[in-house]
């Protein structure tokens, strides 16, 4: 197995079981401790993992928000079939908001060329996808760009939001829980998404099961504003239960 290999697979147990020591993954990948080691160290530096004594852990247990880069190779299987799913909620034509995140990306992929409609978002990797699109209406919003997840926010992005009325919004979560609802680690971003969601008259959120249960610094909106959350089969029966009762349809594929 190559590094890059080992990488992946530490990250994605890590992710899975909440942590990762160094004696068990040693065995698991049938190397040596220093190479474990090493592979956390490099893993560290790309600011997805951080080291602990024996091991580590991964950066969204601490509230620490990965970069676009380090997300877009997570589940992402997962996030295809969701953004597959999600093409059943457009609008036959009209408007739409895509939020910043890599799943609302997967989803811009997949628009359709043979619908007219009018795409509002704050995420600069969407706008690249739809810009030469002739089919597609897009209305990008200006701000402050965050480097972690290329999405403008700020006064002027909201204030551009407050002139928009979409018939849905796709939106992007880093937290999902039925106490605090969405949330996020920035402030500024989670003001945006709360405009965005006022901006739209449907709600669609696009998570897969690693964000639930996941409480983050910024809170977003309850999920009494959330029609509906589309997410993947990985998730427990008993919180997607508890998700749904708290409002929202529960779509999963």
């Amino acid at each position: 197995m190559y590094a890059p290999e080992r990488h992946q697979q530490i990250l994605e147990t890590a992710r899975a079981q909440g942590r990762v020591d160094v004696a068990g993954l040693a065995k698991e990948l049938a190397v040596t401790p220093e190479t474990v080691r090493r592979d956390l160290t490099a893993l560290e530096r790309r600011g997805v993992l951080r080291r602990v004594h024996g091991g580590a852990i991964p950066v969204e247990r601490l509230g620490i928000e990965p970069g676009v880069a380090d997300r877009e190779s997570h589940a992402s299987g997962q996030k295809e079939r969701i953004a597959r799913a999600a093409l059943d909620e457009l609008p036959d034509g009209g408007s739409v908001i895509l939020d910043a995140g890599t799943t609302t990306v997967r989803l811009a992929e997949l628009l359709p060329m043979d619908r007219e409609l009018t795409v509002v978002t704050h995420s600069i990797p969407v706008a690249s996808i739809l810009v030469s699109r002739p089919n597609i209406s897009l209305h990008l919003l200006g701000g402050v760009v965050r480097g972690r997840t290329l999405a403008a926010v700020g006064d002027w992005t909201k204030a551009q939001i407050a002139d928009v009325f979409a018939d849905v919004a796709f939106m992007g979560t880093n937290g999902i829980s039925v106490e605090r609802g969405l949330t996020t680690p920035d402030l500024a971003e989670a003001t945006v998404k709360r405009a965005l969601i006022d901006a739209a008259r449907r709600t669609v959120v696009l998570a897969d099961h690693s964000k639930f249960g996941r409480e983050d610094f910024a809170r977003v909106a309850p999920l009494s504003d959330v029609d509906t959350v589309i997410t993947d089969v990985e998730l427990d029966v008993e919180l997607a239960e508890d998700i749904e009762n708290a409002g929202p349809r529960m779509v999963i594929v």
